[in-house]
């Protein structure tokens, strides 16, 4: 099963556009395309390599040409020779990568460079030391044991089935070299204060920089101050998504970025009511849940067209926000939700041992446990669990400056979930700019800004507490499209024959349930889903996303409702 994007790859230069227009410098050597790769018992690197491989499609993905599961305690093993130009060393050379799953080791002309854990997180090494002029050769060993240790996996699991995926493995997103003087600016942290009409900006690796702010082409602010004064600025929020561009001077460098000026926060309305506010204002987040999946490539989108359509299509259908689940995607995901107007919420990637009845059953008879005790989420290996927090870290530290991220989510659903107080006390003292979802659906243990609610299979009825009450996975609607779908399995919540059928039960439900909770207290809303994914038919588009299962001016006339 491929997407039209896929149908059209370019193998040699698959996803080739520079992958970090948060902090776009001019030094970029792509390395994705066609590389050669061996399986093996050994953690050495192979003499001889028999496939090739994709890059940077997993090797289990079509697009990777390869069709092979790693298995727990096998290698698998990448060779690419590339050549460094003379212009391209400006004094330092870095190699970065966008994702490995789930531990990756990386060689430079037989050298050992570094080894990174963790399988959704971006990682770079200095390699200026072992490259040479001309013709070089990199290595990356993977390991990846995916649901049979407690590392972080997302949704994958060698018995894939149900709301469960195909396992992956290797590396999934860009892999790519960038060359910088021998001191630089190594990033920059964008913080808006909104209530003070000012933007902060906290540099490493220097302080001598001089950052330029552009409205369009119009330079209103040139200056070394790291703090900058906006009068009368303009607002980004999702009906007006302005952004600022920003250039940074540093070290014989032009560092090229953006920023948003908005503040997401939580508030009570004029009617005492606890809301989700933007910009000051009480606001309503009307969203579907996203789990970035794809047929062809599976976590790794066929192209950056494909990024960008999704998120376009929940644009024109008059959503306004996304919730990206256990998944992180690679930046340009976020800088078309950030140009395009789309909140989004963003879910830690989840671990622990096998799942049972504390997220099957015990949360559908009112049971909250505790997750202090940690067998009870299957948290047991004291690695995993530092594993986490450094992972948590990496991905904040990530997306901090993208202006559309307004939640983090660091557990759903009790999975793997463990010291939830910590991990919202770790999150806050990272990032007090936004807003945190610490359990959601359930075994909420206190320590969380809003009170956040799964419900398929009972009624809904929002109960006014002291927090926003966020309705945070509901619907998963479900029909099968012939010749549009991954096998012939089928999961879904409610099943539907038609569209006709499927969009009345939609529109049932949000005109009769949802639209009237919204002036009672309900501040948000995640319908399930925006694709189909593997077994699961409950997606507002097929899997391949030729379709949209439901009759789109319906929902956007529904859209139009959805609001404070």
């Amino acid at each position: 099963m491929f997407t039209k994007f896929g149908k059209n790859l370019d193998k040699e230069n698959p996803l080739s556009e520079y992958p970090r227009p948060q902090f776009v410098r001019d030094s970029y050597l792509n390395l994705n395309g066609k590389w050669v790769c061996e399986f093996s018992d050994s953690s050495s690197l192979p003499d001889e390599y028999t496939r090739y491989i994709i890059v940077p499609f997993s090797p289990e993905a079509p697009l990777s040409g390869v069709n092979r599961v790693l298995q727990p305690g096998e290698y698998l093993h990448y060779k690419r020779e590339f050549e460094i130009d003379e212009d391209f060393n400006k004094g330092r050379v870095f190699i970065n990568f966008g994702a490995v799953d789930q531990i990756a080791t990386v060689y430079i002309n037989g050298n050992e460079v570094g080894t990174h854990k963790g399988g959704y997180t971006p990682f770079t090494f200095e390699i200026t030391d072992y490259i040479k002029i001309g013709s070089n050769i990199l290595n990356v060993s993977v390991l990846d044991f995916s649901d049979t240790n407690e590392y972080s996996r997302g949704k994958q699991k060698f018995e894939r089935g149900g709301i469960w995926y195909s396992p992956q493995s290797g590396i999934w997103q860009t892999v790519w070299l960038e060359s910088t003087p021998k001191e630089f600016l190594q990033k920059v942290k964008i913080t808006p204060d909104y209530d003070n009409s000012e933007v902060n900006f906290e540099f490493f690796g220097t302080d001598d920089v001089e950052t330029s702010i552009f409205d369009g082409e119009t330079l209103i602010a040139k200056t070394k101050d790291k703090t900058i004064k906006i009068e009368n600025f303009k607002s980004w929020s999702p009906e007006e998504p302005f952004l600022y561009d920003v250039e940074f001077f540093a070290c014989g460098e032009v560092i090229k970025s953006y920023f948003g000026m908005r503040k997401f926060s939580v508030g009570t309305d004029e009617n005492n009511i606890e809301r989700l506010f933007l910009n000051n204002k009480p606001y309503f987040h009307n969203g579907l849940l996203d789990q970035g999946y794809y047929p062809d490539g599976y976590l790794t989108p066929p192209s950056n067209l494909a990024l960008e359509n999704d998120v376009k299509v929940v644009k024109e259908l008059g959503f306004n926000m996304l919730r990206k689940h256990i998944k992180i995607e690679p930046l340009l995901w976020y800088h078309y939700c950030d140009v395009n107007g789309i909140i989004v919420w963003q879910d830690m990637i989840n671990g622990g041992g096998k799942y049972g009845l504390e997220v099957s059953v015990i949360p559908f008879v009112g049971i909250n446990l505790d997750d202090t005790n940690y067998k009870t989420f299957k948290r047991t290996n004291s690695e995993a669990r530092e594993l986490y927090y450094q992972e948590l870290k990496e991905m904040i530290d990530y997306l901090y400056n993208c202006p559309s991220i307004a939640l983090w989510t660091p557990f759903n659903e009790g999975w793997g979930q463990f010291d939830s107080k910590i991990a919202y006390d770790m999150i806050k003292k990272l990032d007090q700019t936004r807003i945190v979802d610490t359990t959601s659906g359930w075994h909420d243990r206190g320590s969380s800004d809003v009170i956040s609610k799964h419900i398929y299979f009972t009624p809904i009825k929002v109960k006014k507490g002291n927090k926003p009450y966020v309705l945070s996975e509901f619907g998963g609607y479900s029909q099968r499209i012939l010749n549009h779908t991954f096998n012939d399995k089928m999961f879904g919540y409610k099943i539907y024959k038609s569209k006709e059928s499927l969009t009345k039960a939609y529109k049932n439900t949000y005109e009769k349930t949802i639209i009237p909770q919204i002036k009672t207290g309900l501040s948000a809303t995640v319908y399930t889903q925006l694709t189909d994914v593997e077994d699961e038919l409950n997606g507002i588009m097929t899997y391949d996303r030729e379709v949209i299962k439901f009759d789109k001016e319906t929902i956007k006339d529904i859209n139009r409702k959805v609001k404070l």
